[in-house]
């Protein structure tokens, strides 16, 4: 028998739709792209510590490129910061060879399509990123993935999440987005959605994120399972 959910979560509205960051939501790959990006701003001569390329991750990968080399006082255009990007993501691609799922996934994604809950993952990761991770979870069937390839400005953005929703059918306000960087939580404020953040996988700590705007916060996945247990989902 389900439990009742903690008042918490009976709190939140219940989503028609569930949507998820993909790197340090679902699969524990936050320290391999911190390495990706160190290594790639280095041989940039743009030599960043791995402490501050942290809280960094998980904007657009171009704004990343921006803002490091700003901190450094040596500004570069946007056709640079594309260069630096897509090095970074090659890098990362060859880094990424074992991504594990983090704890509490296939309860949490379970859980969702025994309610007729529908899913997707929204990530600033270009497409090429993806598939290793992907595969790393193990699902039956290949998710719904938007990717950056799908809108102009990632997040903090919501075009990526607003993309997300309309490919689901689904009205922004009707969806949780479930993200572990402060990025994910504005980018989810921004696009009208209840922002739901995780911290096993997480490069910032949970008051980070409820001050980027989480309304509820949670260390792994599977603590939001009680949440579906009652949920009808909307029709």
């Amino acid at each position: 028998m389900a439990t009742d959910p903690p008042a918490d979560l009976r709190a939140l509205p219940s989503p028609a739709a569930v949507l998820f960051d993909l790197d340090g939501t679902l699969v524990d790959t936050v320290g391999t792209r911190i390495e990706a990006w160190r290594r790639t701003l280095e041989d940039a001569g743009l030599p960043t510590a791995p402490d501050a390329i942290a809280p960094l991750i998980g904007i657009d990968g171009r704004q990343l490129a921006r803002e490091a080399a700003a901190a450094l006082g040596q500004p570069i255009d946007d056709a640079r910061a594309e260069e630096i990007d897509r090095r970074s993501g090659e890098i990362y691609a060859l880094l990424n060879d074992a991504p594990r799922p983090l704890p509490g996934v296939g309860e949490l994604i379970a859980a969702l399509d025994a309610r007729g809950i529908v899913w997707a993952i929204a990530t600033s990761s270009r497409k090429e990123q993806v598939a290793a991770s992907v595969a790393a979870l193990g699902f039956g069937e290949k998710p719904r993935i938007v990717d950056a390839s799908h809108v102009e400005h990632a997040k903090p953005a919501p075009d990526l999440l607003l993309e997300a929703a309309g490919q689901l059918g689904i009205d922004p306000t009707r969806c949780w987005y479930v993200g572990d960087s402060t990025w994910d939580m504005q980018s989810a404020v921004a696009a009208g959605m209840v922002p739901i953040a995780v911290t096993a996988g997480a490069a910032v700590d949970a008051a980070a994120l409820r001050a980027a705007g989480a309304r509820r916060t949670v260390e792994t996945l599977d603590e939001l399972v009680p949440a579906f247990g009652h949920v009808v989902p909307a029709s």
